[in-house]
C-alpha cells in the first residue's frame, strides 16, 4: 500500500518516455569529451591542448608582502585569547624565526603555502583525522580557548577578501573521506584540496580509490584532479604501522618507462604527461612550493607527499624565507653542494669515492654520521621527486664525479620504498653519460622483509646503523661510540 497503482505506472510512464526519446536523439547524436568532465574548469586548457603544447615552469615564491602579511597571523593570537602555555611557546618562536626569515620549521613552511594561496585567492581545503592540530602535535590550524572553549583559525581570520580556508578533522573512514575529497577536487580547480592519513598506513584503507580513481582516472575518464595526499613516512623505531606509507605502492602506479631516458620534447612535458606526482622533500621551503605548485599550473595532477615525522622539529630540517620568496621553485633534485658550504669541506669532485643518492628523511641520517667521522670523499644528493623522475637533473649533476661508485640508501627494507623504483632509472641515466656508462648503483639499506619495520627499537637503531655504515665505507660496522645518537666508527 505504499504506492497506488496510478503512481506505478505514472512512474513506469515517465522512464519509458526518457528512454524512447534518448534513443531518437543517439541517432544523430556526437559525444564531446566534456561529457566526462564532473564540472567545466573555465579558464583551463583542455585535454587536446595539453597534448599539443608544453606548458613552462611557473615560480611559486610569494611575494614579500603576503609572506610578512600571513606571518603576523601564524605566529600570534588575539589580545582577548587565552591560548595554552606550550602553543605561546611554539607561537613566540615561530615569530623570531619569522622575524629573522632563517630557521622555518615544517609547519610555518606548510602555513606560509596554505596563507599565502588564501590571500592570492585559491581556497585551500584540509581533511584528515586531528588534522586540526596536526598527528604530531606541529600544525595548530585550529586553537581552542584554555577559558571558554572559544575557537580561533588563525589562517581564516588574515583579510575579510581572502579566500575561504576549510580544515576539519574526520572519522577513520578514510575509504570514504578520500572519496568525498577527490569528488571535491573534481569540482573546483582552483582549490588545494588536501588528505592527510593520521599515520601513512592508513591509507591502505582507502586504496580503491587511489588504485581507481587517483591514478588511474585521467587515462580512463579524463576525469583530471589536482588532489593532494599528505603521508607520514619515515623509520623511528615505531613499528611497522608508524613507519610506512607504503611508498613502493604509489610508485609502482606511476606510468614512466624505466629503461628509455627521455627526449628533451619528452622531458619539457613530463608534469603534463604523468598520471600522478610523487615526492619525498626534505626541506621546509620544498614542501612549501610543491604545495602552491599544485595551484600554478594550468593544468592538474594528483600528488602524494610523503611527509616526515623526524624532520617536523629536526633543527637541520630548517629553511631561509628567502627560499620562498619571489622567482623560487620547488627543487625536484637537490645535489651535494660542492666545495661544502661552512666548516666541513668535501675533497675535490674528482676524488670523491661515493657519490650516495637518496631520498627523505635518511638524508639528515647520512648527513650527521658523515660528518661526525669526518668522512670527506663521499658526496651525498637528494631525489626530491621520484615520479616524473628528475632525469635530466641527475645526469647532469653525476657527471661531476667521474671516479665515484654509486651507492643508493633508504630506510626501508630491500622489497619496499624506493628501491625498485630508482635502480633501473638511475642504469638508465648512467648509460646516457660519458662517465658512468653501464655502471651499475650498489645498494644500501635495510634487508627484504615481510613486516615493514621491526617493532624494538634496539633492533631499529642496530639496522640504522648497518645500512648508515654500508653507506659511507662499503660495509657494515659496529660503531665503537655514540654521540648524541650518531655513530661514530674508528
Amino acid at each position: 500500500g505504499t504506492f497506488t497503482e496510478a503512481e506505478i505506472e505514472a512512474s513506469k510512464k515517465r522512464v519509458w518516455d526518457l528512454l524512447d526519446e534518448s534513443y531518437k536523439k543517439s541517432k544523430n547524436y556526437k559525444p564531446s569529451s566534456t561529457e566526462w568532465l564532473s564540472s567545466a574548469w573555465p579558464g583551463f586548457k583542455s585535454l587536446a591542448e595539453l597534448a599539443v603544447e608544453s606548458t613552462p615552469a611557473y615560480p611559486t615564491g610569494a611575494s614579500d608582502e603576503i609572506i610578512d602579511h600571513v606571518s603576523k597571523f601564524i605566529s600570534s593570537v588575539p589580545s582577548d585569547f587565552s591560548a595554552h602555555p606550550l602553543l605561546t611557546k611554539i607561537f613566540k618562536a615561530r615569530a623570531e624565526s619569522l622575524g629573522s626569515g632563517t630557521g622555518i620549521d615544517w609547519a610555518a613552511a606548510e602555513a606560509l603555502a596554505f596563507g599565502s594561496l588564501l590571500l592570492e585567492g585559491k581556497h585551500v581545503r584540509l581533511s584528515g583525522q586531528d588534522c586540526e592540530r596536526g598527528t604530531f602535535s606541529h600544525r595548530h590550524a585550529v586553537l581552542h580557548d584554555q577559558t571558554n572553549e572559544r575557537q580561533y583559525v588563525p589562517l581564516a581570520s588574515m583579510s575579510p577578501t581572502q579566500a575561504p580556508f576549510s580544515v576539519s578533522n574526520s572519522s577513520l573512514s578514510e575509504y570514504g573521506v578520500l572519496g568525498y575529497e577527490l569528488g571535491y577536487s573534481l569540482a573546483n580547480p582552483n582549490a588545494l584540496v588536501m588528505w592527510e592519513a593520521q599515520f601513512g598506513d592508513f591509507a591502505n584503507t582507502a586504496q580503491v580509490i587511489i588504485d581507481q580513481y587517483i591514478a588511474a582516472g585521467e587515462k580512463k575518464w579524463l576525469q583530471r584532479t589536482g588532489l593532494t595526499m599528505l603521508l607520514p613516512h619515515g623509520f623511528d623505531g615505531q613499528g611497522s604501522e608508524h613507519s610506512s606509507a607504503r611508498l613502493e605502492r604509489y610508485l609502482q602506479l606511476c606510468d614512466e618507462h624505466p629503461y628509455i631516458f627521455p627526449s628533451p620534447e619528452k622531458l619539457s612535458r613530463q608534469h603534463q604527461d604523468c598520471n600522478m606526482q610523487v615526492v619525498y622533500p626534505t626541506t621546509p621551503a620544498n614542501y612549501f612550493h610543491v604545495l602552491r605548485r599544485q595551484i600554478y599550473r594550468d593544468y592538474r595532477k594528483p600528488l602524494v607527499v610523503m611527509t616526515s615525522k623526524k624532520q617536523l622539529r629536526f633543527p637541520l630540517c630548517k629553511s631561509d624565507l628567502s627560499e620562498m620568496k619571489g622567482h623560487t621553485f620547488f627543487q625536484r633534485y637537490i645535489p651535494e653542494p660542492h666545495p661544502s658550504e661552512g666548516e666541513f669541506t668535501l675533497v675535490p669532485p674528482e676524488n670523491i669515492r661515493t657519490h650516495i643518492l637518496c631520498t627523505g628523511q635518511v638524508y639528515y641520517t647520512l648527513l650527521q654520521a658523515r660528518e661526525l667521522n669526518n668522512v670527506r670523499d663521499v658526496a651525498i644528493s637528494r631525489i626530491e621527486q621520484l615520479h616524473p623522475f628528475p632525469w635530466d637533473l641527475v645526469r647532469d649533476h653525476v657527471e661531476k664525479y667521474p671516479n665515484c661508485e654509486f651507492v643508493w640508501t633508504q630506510e626501508e627494507p630491500l622489497n619496499m620504498g624506493s628501491w625498485a623504483h630508482v635502480e633501473p632509472r638511475l642504469r638508465t641515466i648512467f648509460n646516457n653519460t660519458a662517465n658512468h656508462a653501464g655502471k651499475a648503483i650498489r645498494y644500501a639499506g635495510r634487508d627484504p622483509s615481510g613486516p615493514v619495520a621491526t617493532g624494538n627499537h634496539k633492533q631499529h637503531v642496530f639496522e640504522e646503523w648497518a645500512f648508515t655504515s654500508q653507506a659511507l665505507f662499503g660495509e657494515a660496522r659496529k660503531p665503537t661510540d655514540i654521540v648524541s645518537g650518531v655513530p661514530k666508527w674508528d
